[in-house]
């Protein structure tokens, strides 16, 4: 792989916005051959220290529809009419859901578990970011086999839409990784933020439409729902593979939107971060 040279000056890299989306671009492109040789390599340790492997893609899935499938059927809650069978939808939305969060931890990662090389090599920061991402489409890729067994388990119908899913997938996986990559430079200093990423995960999943569907936008908790930004990129993916009946297009181009100038905005952050997270990091 080519060396790319890196030169820190007083100056702020903003003075030269055209500069800097040129060596953002240059590095990206430079940073791919790393990028998949870590990719390689976390994939190999993850599965390779892990006593269930892959099928922890498919246990949170699974459980989570176990448990609400039983609580809807004592009535202990009201779900309401969902255009799946309840099973599947909970399984489907849950895989979807779980790709979001890994894609929202995985620069949080990737910074963290990249200290040491960060303080002691120059190399393409990028390199990190993008081993994650592929990180995530490869356990989503698992995934895939629990869908595929949904869909001929309930029979689902297959639409044409089905074929621009992955589209509104990945608007729902970049829209994770930019709030990870704002997060991160302070995830590298500070634990704090990764154990309270974890509760408010937690309590975003509620505000999600996940074990639920839409509600209406009336009332407090209807409101939140659908000021979600994960809810029309979720609810889409879920759509364009189940019933091929986009409820809220609106929706999900303002928040495609949203999510791509996002990603490129708090990438530039990102880049003029981090040479101070690696000098507090090394000190």
């Amino acid at each position: 792989m080519k060396a790319t040279s890196i030169r820190h000056t007083p100056e702020s890299q903003l003075r030269h916005p055209k500069q800097l989306f040129k060596q953002m671009f240059q590095d990206l492109l430079a940073s791919r051959e790393l990028a998949w040789q870590l990719l390689i390599r976390d994939i190999n340790a993850q599965y390779r220290q892990s006593l269930l492997g892959v099928f922890w893609a498919f246990l949170p899935p699974i459980v989570t529809a176990g448990g609400m499938v039983m609580a809807n059927e004592a009535k202990v809650i009201s779900i309401g009419a969902t255009d799946i069978p309840y099973p599947a939808y909970v399984m489907f939305s849950m895989a979807l859901w779980q790709t979001f969060v890994e894609a929202l931890n995985g620069p949080i990662v990737a910074v963290t578990k990249a200290k040491m090389m960060l303080a002691k090599i120059n190399f393409p920061r990028e390199a990190i970011i993008l081993s994650q991402v592929g990180q995530v489409f490869f356990n989503f890729t698992l995934k895939l086999i629990l869908i595929i067994g949904l869909f001929i388990w309930f029979k689902i119908p297959v639409t044409w839409t089905i074929v621009i899913a992955p589209v509104a997938l990945i608007h729902l996986v970049i829209l994770g990784t930019a709030i990870g990559l704002l997060l991160a430079p302070f995830g590298a200093l500070y634990q704090d933020f990764s154990k309270g990423l974890v509760m408010i995960t937690g309590f975003w999943l509620f505000l999600t439409p996940v074990v639920f569907p839409v509600p209406a936008k009336s009332g407090l908790f209807g409101t939140l729902v659908n000021l979600n930004p994960v809810t029309p990129l979720l609810v889409t993916t879920r759509e364009l593979a189940t019933t091929g009946i986009i409820s809220n297009p609106q929706g999900f181009w303002i928040a495609s939107g949203l999510a791509i100038v996002g990603l490129l905005l708090v990438w530039i952050v990102y880049r003029v971060s981090m040479p101070f997270v690696i000098e507090r990091m090394s000190s």
